[in-house]
């Protein structure tokens, strides 16, 4: 397997810029994301296995890479990629699902259609890239399991996770004849894996299935408190259903989208407020912290939900 880029070997000014150009050479037109600043450590190998692509990113700087639209209309292979979590949880997000890997776990996702992997700790990634007919199953029920956590647990993924990272990391080792002949053994693997998942997938009920998108509903949430724009329309958007959807599935929760957007903004709030490190942080950056911008709204609503000011309440649990 090549070694395309030790972060540790470019000079810093330029290991931003040369990361993302090996990302892109390597994965296709992607939007690379990194925080201005920050330290940028890691490295990418790549290497083929007969059809098969295969590479493995190690990084522990905290970024994200997404297929954006306007990326998919300037080029887009008809390609399917199965990230698989060797250490690390990286998040990966596809037709309104996501899913946090554990290490062990794989997933499947569509290069032809936007997608957002993301890390914000440390991680080891083995992925596989293939055509998408060399996946024989109907693009339909394929669809269904983007982004769809596979664990390695019982059924053919045990006997998939183990054998797509042993190799990842024993590639380089493999005669060119031999390397031909695992393809097709890895690509069967991967096939039966993904057709189990697909049949646990149709023998849950209609019920479960509200109840998982109500989960993913409110982790994401949960991930964009501090978005001062985010609403119901936001929330909808992003899990590709109506306004009027997302409103009933919160009918089972006694509560409306916007009234548990607000609750949830105020507990993480409470929760600043009562820590002791954040002490010196002033009320209105806390406020604006979890999308609440507006000092005297954020103040009222505070007090209408824990009985007395944030002021008060900080010093209260102060003492």
């Amino acid at each position: 397997m090549a070694l395309l880029i030790r972060a540790s070997d470019v000079p810093a000014a330029s290991r931003h810029d040369a990361w993302r150009a090996v990302v892109c050479d390597t994965l296709g037109p992607l939007d690379l994301r990194i925080d201005p600043g920050t330290p940028l450590r890691g490295q990418i190998e790549a290497g083929r296995l007969g059809a098969v692509s295969v590479g493995r990113v190690r990084t522990s700087t905290p970024h994200s890479v997404h297929r954006t639209p306007g990326l998919i209309r300037r080029d887009s292979p008809e390609l399917y990629r199965i990230v698989l979590a060797v250490s690390g949880s990286p998040l990966l997000a596809q037709d309104g699902r996501e899913t946090q890997l554990k290490p062990g776990e794989f997933a499947l996702y569509d290069f032809t259609r936007p997608y957002d992997l993301a890390y914000d700790a440390p991680v080891h990634l083995a992925v596989f890239g293939f055509p998408r007919d060399a996946l024989a199953l109907p693009l339909d029920r394929v669809r269904g399991l983007t982004a769809v956590p596979i664990a390695p647990g019982a059924g053919t993924a045990a006997l998939a996770a183990p054998l797509l990272r042993r190799v990842a990391g024993d590639l380089e080792t493999y005669q060119p004849a031999s390397a031909a002949r695992l393809s097709g053994v890895v690509m069967d693997l991967i096939t039966a894996a993904i057709a189990e998942r697909a049949e646990q997938a149709e023998a849950v009920s209609e019920d479960s299935r509200r109840q998982v998108l109500l989960l993913r509903v409110h982790a994401f949430i949960e991930q964009h408190l501090g978005d001062a724009g985010l609403d119901p329309g936001v929330v909808a958007d992003a899990h590709h259903i109506s306004v009027r959807y997302l409103h009933r599935l919160f009918e089972g929760e006694q509560t409306t989208v916007a009234a548990w957007i607000r609750a949830r903004r105020l507990e993480r709030c409470r929760q600043d407020l009562a820590d002791p490190a954040l002490r010196t942080v002033p009320v209105s950056s806390v406020a604006a912290r979890w999308g609440l911008p507006d000092a005297a709204h954020f103040s009222r609503l505070f007090r209408q939900a824990y009985g007395m000011p944030p002021a008060e309440y900080r010093r209260a649990h102060a003492r």
